[in-house]
């Protein structure tokens, strides 16, 4: 006769294992088993519950707040709008300046790391390529959170993640690690470009847009700039780890700033839509649909994909230059690494005046239309590409003017086919999954231009006297004629209409 305890305690493990619809035996060594099986089952179930609470937690912190009723007073309404207005755009512009210094310090590194022998030039097309692929999905998938998040949390502590992986990647000399901290920089990089996007259409109506995206576009000519310059000259002084500390310590800091100074939707704060804030309608009045709605009428639009697609092309010309121009400069043209610096200092120069121009006029002089512009920028582009491998070695104002160019015509093509057209002609309330798609796209080119060059490149590769040499003429051919592709491909979007 089985014990009344037993007996007990055999029920209460025969209605938990019935959930599973098993039949267990009542003998005394086979409970003891079942009831230890039990408790180990109900420890994993306790540990997913809490797994669980802790990602709904996450989810909550970067989540947008919710609606909090009007402000009655205009004044109030007026001096909170007007100080948020100017404290988002500021630190917008100059946080994403700083991101680029966390993206682009491999580029200033290359040549130091190759003459210390700690990679090959194939190694770091392949690293450079890692950040890029997973930059283009985590753009896209971060994208389409954007418009669901709260933007001064999502974008500040992606930088604070970038900067601690720079940091990391500079006390480093291991391939494989390389490859997995720059993979894991290009997921944080990408927290940067949409939440951006996001947060100027939530802040900015349709007819200051262009200018207000056309300056923020030019902060990534900012954070080249300190690259270009700053970072060579520090990498030139304290060596290649150095290239990545001294950004991860400076992003480190401004992450902080951007946590106290951006912000999330107006209406959280008891704002009313930007829309109705200044009386602009000239986009339409904006959906009552909802956001995943709205994202769906994104995915459908065909023009976002053929824009994705032109902007892929650019991507694939701006960051050969971005990747690959001090190295080619001191292989091909004889350039110390300052110098090289210093001949890149114009790129990024007349790029932010590029873009900058760019938002400005097709306000001013084109009434927000975007496609004479475009064009124009197309072909500064391409040509300056041509003229740069043109000019002989020992011009440094021939190089420079070649890259003031390009970066001028860079500048506008980013604000125009890296998001501003896709954005005027698709909801603003989906601008996140707008930016994601074009993103994707657009790096899917960086990521593939990257390791492409850098097997082209190496393939040219022949040693005299000891010194390896290479012969850039085919990868430029390969970069040019994915500019004029571009080119192309942005005149689909010719007569498009804008949408709010």
């Amino acid at each position: 006769m089985t014990p009344p305890s037993l007996s007990k305690q055999g029920t209460r493990l025969e209605t938990v294992c019935s959930i599973e619809n098993r039949a267990y035996p009542r003998s005394s060594s086979q409970i003891s088993g079942r009831r230890k099986d039990f408790l180990y089952r109900r420890s994993i179930c306790r540990e997913i519950r809490q797994d669980i609470a802790m990602a709904n937690a996450v989810l909550r912190f970067f989540r947008t707040g919710p609606d909090l009723p009007l402000i009655e007073d205009p004044k109030e309404v007026e001096r909170v709008y007007e100080k948020k207005r100017f404290d988002v755009f500021l630190w917008l512009t100059i946080g994403y300046g700083f991101f680029y210094t966390c993206r682009l310090s491999l580029s200033v590194a290359k040549k130091p790391m190759l003459d210390a022998g700690v990679l090959g030039v194939d190694e770091m097309g392949f690293i450079g390529a890692m950040l890029f692929y997973v930059y283009a999905f985590g753009k896209c998938t971060n994208g389409f959170l954007s418009d669901r998040a709260n933007i001064r949390r999502f974008m500040s502590i992606a930088l604070l993640l970038s900067a601690i992986t720079n940091l990391l990647f500079g006390l480093t000399s291991i391939f494989f690690v390389f490859a997995i901290l720059w993979g894991l920089n290009g997921w944080f990089q990408s927290i940067g470009s949409a939440p951006s996007v996001v947060s100027i259409c939530q802040w900015y109506s349709h007819e200051e847009r262009g200018t207000r995206y056309g300056i923020w576009a030019g902060a990534h000519n900012i954070g080249e700039g300190l690259t270009f310059l700053g970072t060579a000259m520090v990498v030139s002084a304290l060596g290649w780890e150095w290239g990545f500390i001294g950004p991860g310590i400076a992003c480190f800091f401004i992450a902080l700033v951007l946590y106290l100074k951006l912000a999330d939707r107006p209406e959280t704060y008891g704002l009313p839509q930007v829309s109705i804030y200044r009386n602009d309608f000239t986009g339409g009045s904006a959906s009552g649909e909802s956001v995943g709605a709205l994202q769906l009428i994104v995915l459908k639009h065909p023009l976002v994909w053929v824009l994705g697609l032109s902007s892929a092309c650019m991507y694939t010309g701006r960051y050969a230059v971005n990747s690959w121009a001090i190295f080619y400069l001191q292989e091909a043209k004889a350039y110390g690494l300052v110098e090289a610096g210093a001949v890149m200092a114009a790129y990024p120069l007349f790029g932010f005046i590029g873009a900058v121009l760019s938002g400005y006029t097709s306000d001013r002089f084109f009434k927000s239309r975007r496609n004479l512009p475009t064009l124009f920028y197309g072909f500064l582009q391409t040509g300056a590409l041509i003229l740069l491998f043109l000019v002989p070695p020992g011009n440094f104002w021939l190089d420079a003017l070649a890259l003031g160019i390009f970066g001028f015509g860079v500048g506008g093509l980013v604000v125009f086919l890296a998001g501003l057209i896709a954005v005027d002609i698709l909801p603003k309330r989906a601008a996140g999954a707008v930016k994601g798609i074009i993103g994707l796209f657009s790096y899917i080119g960086a990521a593939t231009q990257d390791w492409v060059s850098g097997l082209l490149i190496e393939n040219t590769k022949t040693i005299i006297d000891g010194v390896p040499t290479f012969d850039f003429g085919n990868v430029f051919i390969f970069w040019v004629g994915a500019c004029i592709a571009s080119m192309i491909l942005a005149l689909a979007a010719w007569n498009a209409k804008p949408h709010e």
